[in-house]
């Protein structure tokens, strides 16, 4: 089936179209034509006003399959995925066994090369996610394993974490960490300040990041290796790292919301905004917002966590951390635009992620494999039930109308589109 996207703005850096609006004609999976005439199609999506890029990417979704697929299995979170605009995922490997043999790694990449999400593994860097003992890296960089990080958890054992440095230039593999001082965010629930003051909540201060993110940079610079921090928030962190690009093979990402929500979101002790790294403050935000512009932050992620409500609806100081964000992350691209280019934006959200992991690069152009997001950034919508693919439901936005909508996505010969 011939399908033809009319008039949207092709924002893709590797394209000769990039930042021209103009007819894309796919067909059986591929670009047949790029120009300015009406071609025939056998449906027509009609897309003045939209984005048309190559298909988004994502760094670090959690879902709970094997072993916790009452969070979200692979079904839910490629339907899920699928909805927010990604063609790929990488998978975080803290599941029940975590991603440590070959059998998780062939479990989890089954069918990527007919499925339209793609699905690329983290492996652990230790046994169970434990920090104490590595796993046989290079054994899962054979099997698949697209990078290595213990996910949700920071690598928080000095001598673990420069050896597994070591360990992987090997093969040049890459380490992600979540920079996190585990003792000095002991028992915390929010971001440390007035707030956390006010709510009488045990705070998380800048410093368990900030010390993390010191002590990484410092091993790092004595190893070597390749370096990516995951979910970074505070401004001090940002400032290091830019340091350190001078002179290191380090990169960084944030969840997509850090620069957007901050805080004073927690006096109503909604559990959906507990995330780990907290809300910060106005401060930190700002301080994001200018790392994204000058490229010191190299990738946005979704940041999806989903829990059951067991997890979620209780107690503040007893709920889990994390947020949904797959479907939601478009809504959260469209009010990163009002400050940041949208060029920028598009390559944190497809280019460099599978630079990253060294996957290939899809590219606009006539003759190439139709891997494509096409998205509304106009387009109101209701994320309630009935439109939420995941399993969980731990968003503060459903049931809520939000703007910003994934109108198609193309991959691997199969769509979905919602015109």
């Amino acid at each position: 089936m011939k399908i033809l996207i009319q008039h949207a703005e092709i924002l893709d850096p590797a394209s000769s179209f990039h930042q021209k609006e103009k007819n894309v004609l796919i067909n059986n999976g591929r670009i047949i034509e790029i120009g300015d005439k009406n071609y025939t199609a056998d449906k027509v999506i009609k897309a003045d006003g939209m984005k048309l890029s190559t298909g988004w990417f994502d760094i670090g979704t959690f879902a709970g399959d094997p072993g916790l697929e009452h969070k979200e299995d692979l079904e839910s979170v490629s339907r899920a995925a699928a909805a927010g605009g990604f063609t790929g995922i990488a998978l975080l490997p803290n599941t029940v066994p975590c991603v440590q043999t070959k059998n998780e790694i062939s479990y989890l990449v089954k069918g990527n090369d007919t499925q339209l999400v793609q699905i690329h593994p983290l492996a652990a860097v230790t046994k169970n996610n434990k920090g104490e003992e590595l796993t046989e890296m290079i054994d899962l960089h054979e099997a698949g394993a697209a990078a290595f990080t213990d996910g949700l958890k920071s690598i928080w054992h000095t001598d673990i974490f420069l050896k597994s440095l070591q360990y992987v230039q090997k093969f040049n593999g890459l380490i992600i960490d979540h920079p996190e001082d585990i003792w000095l965010n002991l028992f915390g629930q929010m971001h440390e300040g007035i707030n956390s003051t006010m709510l009488g909540l045990k705070g998380m201060p800048r410093i368990a990041e900030d010390v993390a993110v010191g002590r990484n940079l410092e091993l790092l610079g004595y190893a070597g290796g390749r370096l990516h921090f995951a979910k970074i928030s505070t401004g001090k962190s940002v400032d290091m790292i830019r340091a350190a690009k001078k002179k290191l093979n380090v990169t960084c990402d944030i969840a997509i919301y850090q620069p957007l929500l901050d805080d004073s979101l927690l006096a109503t002790f909604d559990t959906n905004y507990k995330v780990n790294p907290p809300l910060r403050e106005k401060a930190d935000n700002d301080a994001l917002i200018k790392a994204l512009k000058d490229g010191t932050i190299d990738v946005l992620c979704s940041g999806h966590t989903p829990h059951e409500d067991e997890s979620k609806s209780l107690e503040f100081d007893l709920a889990d951390f994390g947020m949904i964000n797959l479907q939601t992350f478009g809504m959260h691209l469209a009010a990163l635009a009002e400050t940041v280019a949208w060029d920028t934006l598009i390559e944190k959200v497809t280019v460099n992620p599978r630079k990253l992991l060294g996957l290939e690069l899809p590219k606009i152009e006539v003759e190439e494999k139709a891997n494509l997001t096409l998205f509304d950034p106009n387009r109101s919508w209701l994320f309630d039930e009935r439109a939420n693919y995941s399993r969980a439901k731990n968003s503060p936005w459903l049931n809520r109308q939000i703007k910003g909508k994934v109108i198609a996505v193309f991959n691997n010969g199969r769509n979905k589109i919602d015109d």
